[in-house]
This record gives structure tokens, sequence and C-alpha cells, in this order.
């Protein structure tokens, strides 16, 4: 996609450039992660051992406390796509050792969420068979493609979200250690998620038939806002969450990634919860009932989504 600038009434077009070497790629995601994918850093470069023989470019942990793996490529490389797949197979089989990393880094209070591994991988392009693969594969990898401008801009884009269905991972090549990696993604998969309906259990009609409506609006706002149910909310995030949904029998609590700084003139419904304890992510609490003191939280959830950079 062009990047222009604005001189006056003229629009001049910005000469794309590339990374002298992969690591400045690396070295700049790992120094903004939390301002890219709100994710915090615990290692690079971080060995998988004498056997596996590999090294994985970038290991985080998510706001949701779930492990992330992104993997780098400043040119088109399908090699992106297998060695993700096989690190994500690697880490699952060893989670002692991701979990030593995050106390060593993090501290001990941290407990890792293993429900949704996440894998990024971020590439100058892709080619269709690899964006193929990935969906077929069942994996929960997401695939970012970015930009580097001459002026000194960076672009990313996710080009294909993680898939949360998992699929046929036979044919995905002959190669054995591939295909094995793939069944055992699809099983973490099919065996690790949970679901919107299982949040509408037991809620009564008025509760079930608002969180359709809040639902409804959230993704209603970008076509690439991915819902992403918890064990205690729903998320909907882009690189990162930007509201979490928790219904409870009575009302249902919004959790919004908005500094309480930013909530003007808030309804009776909002508190700041960034020194109190709650499940979802977010320092802004929205407790509504009903659909019209939905209404009122509407222009924060907006105020949210292009705050965190939709």
């Amino acid at each position: 996609m062009p990047l222009f600038e604005m001189s006056g009434q003229n629009l001049v077009p910005i000469e794309q450039t590339n990374f002298s070497v992969e690591k400045e790629l690396q070295n700049l995601i790992e120094r903004n992660l939390g301002s890219v994918f709100n994710c915090r850093f615990v290692a690079s470069e971080f060995s998988t051992g004498t056997l596996h023989a590999g090294r994985i470019d970038s290991l985080a942990l998510s706001e949701d406390n779930n492990p992330v793996i992104i993997e780098y490529k400043k040119v088109e490389s399908s090699e992106l796509i297998n060695q993700s797949l096989y690190y994500l197979h690697w880490i699952q089989d060893h989670k002692g050792d991701f979990e030593i990393a995050v106390q060593r880094v993090l501290g001990n209070g941290i407990e890792v969420d293993w429900s949704d591994t996440r894998v990024i991988c971020i590439a100058p392009n892709y080619k269709k068979y690899d964006l193929h693969a990935v969906q077929v594969m069942g994996a929960n990898i997401e695939l970012w493609k970015y930009r580097l401008f001459k002026n000194g801009s960076l672009y990313l884009e996710e080009v294909l979200q993680a898939t949360k269905i998992p699929a046929i991972v036979q044919n995905i090549g002959k190669n054995p250690i591939m295909v094995e990696a793939g069944k055992k993604a699809a099983q973490i998969r099919a065996t690790a998620t949970y679901t919107f309906d299982e949040h509408l259990e037991e809620k009564p009609n008025n509760i079930q038939a608002l969180m359709h409506t809040i639902r409804e609006f959230i993704v209603g706002i970008d076509p690439a806002i991915e819902e992403v149910p918890k064990k205690f909310y729903v998320a909907y995030k882009i690189s990162q969450n930007i509201v979490c949904m928790e219904p409870q029998s009575r009302n249902i609590k919004l959790f919004l990634k908005l500094s309480p700084a930013d909530v003007k003139s808030p309804p009776k419904s909002y508190r700041d919860v960034t020194k109190i304890g709650h499940y979802g992510t977010g320092d802004s609490e929205f407790t509504i009932g009903t659909e019209d003191e939905f209404e009122k939280v509407k222009p924060y959830i907006e105020l949210t989504y292009n705050k965190v950079g939709g």
C-alpha cells in the first residue's frame, strides 16, 4: 500500500526501503512489543536445545498471559511458516522451559495461560501457497506484513488472522516433521479453546440478547477485529485487546483498553480499575444491563479502537 505525505494540496508518494539486516526489524519490534502487540518481552534468540538445534527469534507473554512466539524475515520466504509451526509444536512440549524464562524476567507471580499460544510471523510478503497452507493447518499463526518507508514510518498489517477452526492436515507436505507438527497444532486448537456460546450458557435471556448486541457492534467497527473467547471473558482485538466482555448473571462488564484520563464525562456505570484486580484486560470498566446503557458506552469503544490504532 502506498504512503503519501501531504504537502499543501498535493500528495507526494514516500519511497519504500527495507532494513539492512533482519535483526534491525527484530530489535525494533522487541523494543516496542507493548505498543505494537501489547506483549511483555521474555527472551530473544531463545535456544530450543541441542536436539532441536533451533532459536526462536522472540518470546513474549501476551496481555492475557498467553505464550507468544514471533518470527521475522526481511524477504519473502516459506521457511518462516515452517519454522513457526515447528516452534509452536516445540513450545507445547517444553512448557517448563518457557515458564522458567517468564519467571526469570517477569517474576514468580506470573501464571502462564496455555489455552491460546500465539504465533506471529512478520515479513514483507507471503506467497499465496503459504497463506493457503496456514489456513488448512488449523494452527494459531498470524501473518503480518510490514512496509518500511524512507521517512522513518513503519506500516504493519495483519494479512491472515489466526484460525480458530482445526482443519485436516494430512496434505501439508511430505515432510513428516511438518505433518506431525501440523497435527499437533490442530489438536491444541481443538482442545484448548473456548466459545462465545459457552459464555451464553445459563445467562438470562436479556443478558444473552445484550451480549449479541455488543458483539455485533464491536465486530462491525472493523472486519479485522477478531473475537477471542477466554475462560472468563470474550476479548475483541486487532494487534491487542480493544474490549473484553465479561458476562454475569445480572449485567455485563466491559473492560476497555482506554486510559482513565481519556474517559471524559463518563456515565454512572464507569469505574477506574487501574489498581483493582479483574479478569478482562483494560483499565476502564463499564457495567451495563440494558441496551440504553450500552448506547452510552459505544463512543468510548470507538475511541478505544482509534487509540489502539485500528
